[in-house]
């Protein structure tokens, strides 16, 4: 029996990748690095460290990673008060809440952050516990973030399931054993979750809430 559900939030529950990608495009640019955008997407859901040392070539002056990491973090921050979740995602919340379920919030989002992310979840009544950067020492996909989420959850690895949008999501769920279910909201394709290990995929939080009681979470 499942005991705890751990959301990632960022592009699985609330409509943020492109944001994070076009802003970190922007960070980058003022520093002088001529980064495509596919490839800035396909590594949003790493921390800032992890997703620096990604697109970035090895030999840069990484003196400058932190001004890049504030500009970041200021553009995006013109987003904060605008921030959507995604259809069905609060209701997918408070449907695993109520069938017993502990919810946590398996985010690596700053603090301020991950304040104005649940503000646009709008469902405080459906979470148990969250999780903010300051509190784990490496970010996706080391596993963490999945390991303090289940402390705070107070579940086994085998009584979790983790639910994120990208490849990272399911490679750090999988390296504490948490069966993680996708969402493809982050621009990610079926064939490469269920590729990295995905146990069920589905098209989006609404269409996981419809299915919640065959799915793995149940």
């Amino acid at each position: 029996m499942v005991e705890a559900v751990l959301f990632d939030v960022d592009g699985t529950l609330v409509d943020t990748t492109f944001l994070h990608a076009v802003t970190w495009w922007e960070a980058f640019r003022q520093q002088g690095h001529a980064v495509a955008m596919a490839e800035v997407h396909r590594a949003v859901g790493m921390g800032s460290d992890k997703l620096l040392d990604q697109v970035l070539p090895d030999g840069r002056d990484r003196g400058a990673d932190d001004a890049m990491r504030d500009a970041h973090t200021a553009l995006y921050a013109q987003y904060w008060g605008r921030l959507q979740a995604f259809d069905g995602a609060a209701e997918l919340l408070r449907a695993c809440k109520a069938r017993g379920k502990r919810v946590v919030l398996a985010s690596s989002a700053a603090e301020p952050e991950m304040q104005a992310l649940r503000a646009a979840l709008d469902a405080e009544d459906a979470i148990d516990e969250a999780t903010s950067a300051s509190e784990v020492g490496q970010s996706k996909p080391a596993p963490d973030l999945v390991e303090l989420a289940l402390e705070r959850a107070g579940a086994p690895a085998g009584r979790a399931v983790f639910v994120g949008d990208t490849a990272w999501d399911v490679e750090a769920a999988g390296r504490v054993g948490v069966p993680c279910v996708g969402v493809l909201t982050g621009g990610w394709a079926r064939g490469e979750l269920e590729a990295a290990g995905a146990v069920a995929v589905y098209d989006d939080p609404r269409a996981l809430l419809a299915n919640l009681d065959e799915s793995p979470l149940h």
